[in-house]
């Protein structure tokens, strides 16, 4: 697990199409969803409506830790990708990493100037769903603002 701050970093090492291309790479890095929530996804429920792409996303708190459960098919690689970079900076963290988390996820990544208004915001959708729902389950401000 990495911190999003050193994933950011990471992108940050890169010209643009290296910045794309490693973005790409992380498409193949998001973990299959479980089985027990297979049926929330087909029933429409935890989607990220805000997003073209059919995002499932399922932020849980179980004993303190965070779980980002999510789906998002193989077809919309950016919005796989952005989420698979998700769980990999928050899956097994506390909610006070997630509340603390930059307001600016694209902007860190370098991304913001590289895509689209349409995926600029369904990614940053995506991104203020997770927080909402880590903060609402742990009734924790957000970057010190309450809920």
């Amino acid at each position: 697990m990495a911190s999003f701050e050193d994933i950011a970093a990471g992108f940050q090492m890169f010209d643009r199409d290296g910045r794309l291309e490693l973005l790409l790479d992380y498409s193949d890095q998001l973990p299959p969803l479980p089985e027990a929530y297979q049926e929330l996804r087909e029933a429409g429920l935890n989607m990220v409506h805000e997003c073209q792409s059919p995002v499932f996303l399922r932020p849980e708190v179980r004993e303190g830790t965070v779980r980002i459960i999510a789906d998002v098919p193989r077809n919309a690689p950016t919005a796989r990708a952005f989420v698979a970079i998700l769980h990999e900076a928050f899956d097994g963290t506390t909610p006070d990493t997630v509340a603390a988390a930059t307001d600016y996820p694209l902007r860190d990544l370098g991304l913001a100037d590289l895509l689209g208004a349409q995926r600029t915001q369904g990614l940053s959708a995506i991104y203020q769903r997770m927080k909402h729902a880590v903060a609402e389950r742990t009734h924790t401000p957000i970057n010190g603002r309450a809920t």
